[in-house]
């Protein structure tokens, strides 16, 4: 089971990596309800979370899910203490804080360009991460944490990319062998039959026909070689009235 979570991790991943320009350390992005589902079922984040991305991971948070987490008191008080452990990132809400899950969303505005990851709890959170292209969802199911498969909008968006061809021959690369090797939606369908060439004649059909001698004619046979009628011979007989020895 293991085996088969990291396959399909390194393949979303591998996703990442090749159409969004994902790079190691990955700079996961926590809420307070991640921290806490991952305290209730006994998840050490900085130990698993590296181990099951198989590289260098960044944990880190924002002052306003720390004011959040704060202001709701004793019963998510393990959860703050989780959350302060990790980095805090710089948000446009310091002056007026706002719920955890509207400052994630603004920290992944404008195409996500600090390429982070979001991990939360959160459905209505998470349906939105997905509307966005090109951002990665992290949560807790069955005691162990799990990346979400590429949504269809990233997909969309790659293939959008594709058919405009302003995608650049290093990525068409990249995404032809994710094809081959993951069977993604990114294929594009069957491929047709190719189109055969309209070429020119035949340049053997176009050569001028030798004209054949004539054969003689067969010319009648020469008079000599005519078989001879025989011809029959008439023969005179011996005359009986005359006498031909001059006797008297």
């Amino acid at each position: 089971m293991k085996i088969t979570r990291q396959k399909h991790a390194k393949k979303n991943l591998s996703f990442y990596r090749n159409n969004f320009r994902f790079r190691e350390p990955y700079q996961v992005l926590l809420d307070g309800t991640f921290c806490q589902a991952a305290l209730k079922n006994q998840i050490q984040i900085k130990e698993q979370l590296p181990k099951y991305m198989m590289g260098d991971v960044q944990l880190c948070t924002t002052h306003c899910v720390l004011k959040e987490l704060e202001s709701l008191g004793k019963e998510l008080y393990g959860a703050k203490l989780i959350a302060q452990r990790f980095q805090v990132r710089s948000c446009a809400h310091s002056k007026s804080p706002v719920d955890g899950s509207a400052c994630l969303l603004s920290m992944i505005a404008d195409n996500n360009p600090h390429h982070y990851f979001i991990a939360t709890q959160d459905h209505s959170l998470g349906n939105k991460v997905r509307n966005k292209a090109g951002v990665p969802l992290m949560f807790i199911i069955q005691n162990t944490i799990v990346l979400d498969k590429p949504s269809p909008k990233s997909v969309a968006h790659i293939k959008a990319l594709q058919a405009s061809e302003l995608v650049p021959d290093h990525q068409k690369q990249n995404l032809e062998h994710l094809k081959d090797e993951q069977g993604m939606v990114l294929d594009t369908g069957r491929r047709g039959k190719k189109r055969k060439r309209v070429g020119g004649p035949n340049p053997l059909s176009c050569l001028k026909k030798k004209k054949t001698p004539a054969q003689p004619t067969s010319l009648p046979p020469a008079p000599d070689q005519k078989k001879k009628k025989k011809r029959r011979k008439r023969k005179r007989g011996i005359g009986l009235g005359k006498d031909t020895t001059g006797t008297a």
